[in-house]
């Protein structure tokens, strides 16, 4: 086995202790997402429209940093694996990946449990909609005459 330097051996450590304050960011970024997500279901079953469209913003804007952040996570990950990083440090980042991957997946069934609530409540608004009985529906407007007007005029000059 070679001897690394000094200089290899600290560039090492500083592309480790950035791999996992990526991921670690990440992973917070995941957790912000279940949060938003979880109380996004809350304001689909209460029907609060306002709270909704809040949840949603700031959804988008949740779902922006992670890409963000997946966008330095890729190349990092690439440096750490030509790295050669000992068993001890591997085993850490593992635990962050699978951490991150369990919280991914926490993530995508909370989105799609609310995609479905979203699709049910508008599929019964719709319902709604097409039940509701208009009371003006085949009657004439109060300001339409019923009396029969004339269509000539007779001019004199």
């Amino acid at each position: 086995m070679a001897e690394i330097t000094q200089e290899e051996l600290n560039e090492r450590v500083a592309i480790l202790k950035r791999f996992r304050s990526l991921l670690e960011q990440q992973r917070e970024k995941f957790k912000e997402y279940l949060n938003v997500l979880e109380k996004q279901q809350a304001s689909i079953n209460s029907e609060n429209t306002n709270a909704l469209i809040a949840h949603t913003e700031l959804e988008q804007q949740v779902v922006k940093n992670i890409a963000n952040l997946q966008k330095a996570i890729i190349p990092m990950g690439k440096m750490y694996s030509a790295t050669t990083p000992s068993s001890a440090e591997q085993a850490s980042i593992e635990n962050l990946q699978q951490e991150l991957n369990e919280l991914q997946n926490k993530v995508l069934v909370q989105n799609q449990k609310n995609r479905d609530l979203l699709r049910v409540h508008i599929e019964n608004l719709k319902n709604q909609m097409d039940n509701f009985k208009n009371p003006y529906k085949n009657i004439r407007s109060v300001y339409a005459k019923t009396s029969n007007v004339g269509s000539m005029v007779e001019i004199n000059v």
